[in-house]
C-alpha cells in the first residue's frame, strides 16, 4: 500500500480550513493545517511535505513571504496559493515567487483536487526526467549543469530555480530550432493562460540575463510562436 501524500494546508479561515482539511483527507491526502503563516513556517521545516497550499492573506505571516521562504530552502516543492484577490498583479507576483498553480476563492474542491493531482504528476514526472537527462551542456561559453540546477562561467556559478532549469533544458533541447511558447507552458506549467505566459516571461527575462556575459549567446523572442537559443558566430 503506497503511503499517502503529505500536505502542508496554510489557512487561517477556521471554517473553511476545516472543510478543506477534511475534503483532502477524505481524497486519501495526509493534510497538517495551520491557521497562520509562522505556524506553517514551523511546521514546514519539522515534517516532510509533498506539496503545500497557501492562503496568500494571513497573519504573523502572508502566504507570499512563506512561499519564498520554502522555495529558498526546498526549490522543487510544489506550492498552489489560495486567495480571494482576483487582480492580475497579486497573480503574477505569486507566479513570479514560482507558484506552481494559483486558484482564487470561492472555488469548486473538485478542481483544487484536479490541479493538487496535476501540480504532483507534472513534478513526479520532471523528477523522473531528471534522471535520464544529461547531467551538462554546452551553452557558449557557458556550462549549463541540469541536475544540480547551475550556470558556470570562467569557475563562476549561477543558480537557477527550477523553472528556470527546466526552461534551459528545453532550449537545449530543441537546439536552434523555436521552442514553441505554448508547449513550453504547457509542460512546465501545466497550461497557457495569460498569467503563468506573464510568469513565463519572466522567468526568459531572468535567463537572458544569466547568459549576458556571452555576447554570442542569444534567446531570440519569435512574435507568435516562441523562443530560439542561438550562438552567434
Amino acid at each position: 500500500m503506497n503511503p499517502k501524500l503529505k500536505i502542508l494546508l496554510a489557512e487561517d479561515d477556521v471554517n473553511f480550513g476545516s472543510i478543506l482539511k477534511s475534503y483532502l483527507e477524505l481524497n486519501d491526502f495526509e493534510v497538517s493545517w495551520k491557521t497562520n503563516g509562522k505556524l506553517a513556517r514551523t511546521e514546514f521545516f519539522q515534517m516532510t511535505f509533498d506539496i503545500c497550499i497557501l492562503d496568500v492573506m494571513m497573519p504573523e505571516m502572508d502566504g507570499y513571504t512563506l512561499g519564498r521562504e520554502i522555495r529558498t530552502s526546498a526549490p522543487n516543492m510544489p506550492i498552489i496559493f489560495l486567495t480571494a484577490k482576483t487582480l492580475k498583479e497579486d497573480m503574477v507576483q505569486g507566479f513570479e515567487l514560482g507558484a506552481d498553480d494559483y486558484i482564487t476563492k470561492p472555488f469548486d474542491s473538485e478542481i483544487l483536487l484536479l490541479k493538487i493531482k496535476a501540480v504532483i504528476r507534472r513534478n513526479q514526472q520532471q523528477g523522473a526526467a531528471k534522471e535520464s537527462f544529461p547531467e551538462e551542456f554546452k551553452i557558449g561559453q557557458y556550462v549549463f549543469n541540469y541536475k544540480q540546477r547551475y550556470l558556470s562561467l570562467a569557475g563562476n556559478k549561477q543558480g537557477v530555480t527550477p523553472k528556470e532549469a527546466e526552461l534551459l533544458k528545453m532550449l537545449c533541447e530543441t537546439g536552434d530550432e523555436i521552442l514553441p511558447k505554448k508547449e513550453a507552458l504547457m509542460k512546465i506549467w501545466g497550461d497557457d493562460s495569460y498569467f503563468t505566459a506573464r510568469s513565463m516571461d519572466v522567468f526568459m527575462a531572468r535567463i537572458r540575463k544569466y547568459l549576458k556575459d556571452d555576447p554570442r549567446v542569444e534567446i531570440l523572442s519569435v512574435h507568435g510562436n516562441g523562443y530560439r537559443l542561438i550562438n552567434k558566430t
